[in-house]
């Protein structure tokens, strides 16, 4: 009985299965079949997001519609080709570049921030209307990449001038110390260069003028003449205010070390170093006449008929006599005025020692020496025979000055174009 009702139980169990069995097997054949239908439909894309490609299946219509699909948050500021209301196309190739907020900075001043899907540093710049030249410095350099947290640092330039001992020059450079910019441009100073108005750390400043001043020191040797020396000795046998040369005097030769400073090739310094005599100088000797002739008045003789006459009693005083002119001697005119032993400023006294106030009687007359030697004995027309024994500040050239006891005499005189002949 057991195991007729164990039979029962296994059969229907068994056709319960069955049963099962052919409703299931149709229920996942169209779930199978829908599944591919569904995938079968969907539009396959190749999508590049930031530079990395991926393959992707989707029933999104637009662009639009894929990126949120994918999870992907979209920007005003993002570049996506085509555009986000662009229908899908099976093949379609879609790019998504994310934008990145950039940080620039111009010569130290407030932040200026752009968003750009720009990869180097040129670009973004060009992109924000930063115009560069040449000279500008620029930090990361213009070909580097950016990255997530970039930020730009730009440096204008500005023009100023280098003054290089002689040669000027004009450069542009961003904000950097005097020091820096010479090294930059390899620029030297030697061991007594100095930087004129400036020091190495200052600043340049723009428009400014960084002037360097080449400094040298040589050593310079002259070759000079050295003057004699003038030995003078009195001679006692020459007449007073008369010279003579015993020994000519030849120059020597020196020769001096000089250290030179030179500022941009000009000399502004010498300092003699050292001395050497190469040849001695020889002196010359000159002998100065110191004889004095002491004249007196000539004495007076009576003749028969009772006229005086007058005769000189020495070589030097001539008494006062218009004899005749001599027959032979050098003879030229010269202007002629007279003087007194009292007049202003006189001490009486001749330049070759004859005192006049004691012999106002003598016939003396002052003359140039270099035209009438001192101590001549002459011959003027309207005076008579008289010595060279006297000179004067105004008396140059062809002038003579004729002594007279007195004044009125003197004045009598006046001024003459006389004849003079030199006797002797």
């Amino acid at each position: 009985m057991l195991s007729s009702i164990m039979k029962s139980l296994f059969l229907k169990s068994l056709r319960s299965q069955q049963i099962a069995t052919f409703i299931i097997i149709p229920a996942v054949f169209v779930t199978v079949i829908s599944l591919a239908l569904y995938e079968g439909n969907k539009k396959s894309v190749t999508l590049v997001v930031n530079g990395e490609t991926e393959e992707i299946k989707t029933h999104a219509s637009t662009v639009g519609k894929l990126l949120s699909e994918s999870e992907l948050v979209f920007s005003e500021h993002d570049r996506v080709s085509p555009s986000i209301e662009s229908p899908i196309e099976n093949g379609s190739l879609i790019k998504w570049e994310q934008a990145k907020k950039v940080a620039i900075q111009v010569d130290n001043k407030e932040d200026i921030y752009i968003w750009t899907t720009e990869k180097t540093v040129g670009n973004v710049l060009e992109e924000a209307d930063i115009e560069l030249s040449e000279f500008d410095k620029v930090s990361p350099s213009l070909d580097a990449q950016l990255n997530e947290s970039s930020s730009i640092s730009v440096e204008k330039a500005y023009d100023f001038t280098l003054i290089d001992g002689k040669d000027k020059k004009k450069y542009w450079s961003t904000s950097t110390t005097v020091a820096d910019f010479l090294k930059s441009e390899d620029i030297q100073l030697n061991e007594f260069d100095r930087l004129e108005g400036n020091n190495k750390d200052d600043i340049i400043r723009p428009g400014s003028t960084v002037e360097i001043v080449r400094v040298e020191k040589v050593t310079d040797v002259v070759e000079e003449s050295a003057d004699f020396a003038v030995e003078t000795r009195n001679d006692q046998s020459m007449l007073k205010g008369r010279e003579k040369v015993v020994q000519e005097g030849e120059k020597g030769k020196i020769a001096r070390e000089f250290e030179v400073v030179m500022e941009n090739g000009k000399e502004v310094s010498r300092k003699m170093t050292s001395e050497k005599t190469l040849k001695e100088p020889v002196k010359k000797v000159v002998a100065v006449g110191t004889k004095v002739i002491v004249a007196s008045a000539a004495p007076t003789v009576k003749s028969s008929n009772s006229k005086t006459k007058s005769s000189t009693s020495s070589s030097v005083g001539v008494s006062r006599s218009k004899s005749a002119a001599p027959s032979s001697s050098k003879e030229f005119y010269v202007s002629a005025t007279a003087y007194t032993a009292y007049c202003n400023g006189c001490s009486g006294i001749t330049a070759t020692g004859i005192n006049l106030k004691n012999n106002p009687n003598l016939k003396v007359i002052a003359v140039d020496p270099s035209v009438i030697p001192l101590g001549s004995k002459v011959w003027v027309e309207g005076y008579g025979h008289a010595i060279a024994g006297d000179t004067g500040g105004a008396i140059k050239g062809k002038k003579i000055d004729l002594h007279f006891p007195t004044k009125e005499s003197a004045y009598k005189f006046g001024r003459k174009q006389v004849k003079i002949k030199i006797i002797d």
